[in-house]
């Protein structure tokens, strides 16, 4: 009997430990079963670099500009490719504002006019009142913006426009000043027209509702809303006289001439512009290694990106480093220097 008591003792307290281990250590099967976890843990590049990357806001231009289709290009293309940050492309009124959204910490980079944003470093032009506004280093000059002035068909030469309606560009843009820089050209100032503000499709939506003479456009071209009023009207493109790009060269030395083929735009001759450069910058606040993979990424996917927009076939490293208006930012010099061209 004795001997049964005591089997039945063990067996009970047998039983009991089981249960007590199967209800308090949860984690002991897993923990002794690796090969469970392994294809998780062998796959970090998938899951981490998307959970620690930073956002990045992109500040770009009006929706019909080609800031904002570049900008896009660049979030499609580089975001799978991207380990350190992503980005997020906004539309936004395009230059002098995008200085601005760095300044204050809303975008991180951003896509603007090189003059615009040397003016922001000096205090100067449209930063005279604002004083100095640093922020904004340079990452890479990607191709020339033309300065485009579009109007109806009785307007054939800059100098018609005193009197008339004149959408000059967004409030704040480069656009903005390159208008008023050419007006000086021909003796004039943004008084000696009835300057608009608005972006570049509200000026060719202007030209066709009749309710705007001419529109200043500041873009890569083919510009898209110029390539669409091409198709539905007629309309006249300006051409510069050799004087007014006498007064531009000695006074504007940052503008150079960028002439436009006949038939860049439908029925459209050859028409004598000038030029800015379209420069990608990044807060001074952004570290030095994500500036360096994103310019590094941009560059092995030139491919990709030349799918995505065809002003990615500019993208050169000699171009991109050579027309920096303000300091580079430290992770574009590592890059220019890795690639021999610092």
């Amino acid at each position: 009997m004795k001997k049964i008591i005591a089997m039945t003792l063990s067996l009970a307290m047998v039983l009991g430990l089981a249960a007590c281990g199967n209800s308090s250590t949860p984690s002991t099967p897993a923990a002794s079963q690796p090969a469970a976890s392994t294809p998780a843990a062998s796959q970090p590049a998938a899951s981490t670099p998307a959970a620690s990357a930073i956002k990045v806001t992109l500040a770009t231009g009006g929706t019909s500009g080609t800031y904002y289709a570049v900008g896009g290009a660049m979030q499609t293309v580089l975001n799978d490719k991207l380990t350190l940050c992503e980005l997020n492309t906004e539309s936004t009124g395009a230059s002098k504002a995008n200085v601005n959204l760095i300044t204050d910490g809303e975008a991180q980079m951003a896509i603007l006019q090189s003059d615009v944003v040397s003016y922001a470093h000096t205090g100067t032009n449209t930063f005279a009142e604002t004083g100095v506004e640093d922020s904004a280093l340079w990452v890479a000059g990607l191709y020339n913006e033309t300065v485009q002035i579009i109007a109806t068909t009785d307007i054939t030469d800059v100098s018609q426009l005193a009197g008339r309606t004149v959408c000059m560009g967004d409030v704040g843009s480069g656009t903005r000043v390159n208008a008023e820089q050419i007006l000086a050209a021909y003796g004039m100032t943004a008084d000696d027209v009835n300057a608009v503000s608005g972006s570049f499709q509200d000026g060719v939506d202007g030209i066709k509702d009749g309710k705007v003479d001419a529109a200043f456009t500041v873009a890569g071209a083919p510009t898209t809303a110029i390539t669409d009023l091409a198709t539905t009207n007629s309309f006249n493109m300006l051409s510069l006289t050799d004087e007014a790009l006498a007064y531009i060269h000695e006074n504007f030395p940052f503008l150079v001439d960028d002439n436009l083929p006949a038939e860049t735009y439908k029925g459209i001759p050859e028409t004598r512009c000038v030029a800015v450069q379209a420069a990608l910058v990044a807060s001074k606040d952004i570290s030095e290694d994500v500036v360096y993979e994103l310019l590094k990424t941009m560059f092995d996917s030139k491919d990709a990106l030349v799918t995505a927009h065809a002003k990615f076939q500019f993208l050169d490293a000699a171009y991109a480093s050579s027309g920096a208006s303000v300091p580079l930012h430290p992770g574009a010099e590592k890059f220019y220097k890795e690639v021999g061209v610092l």
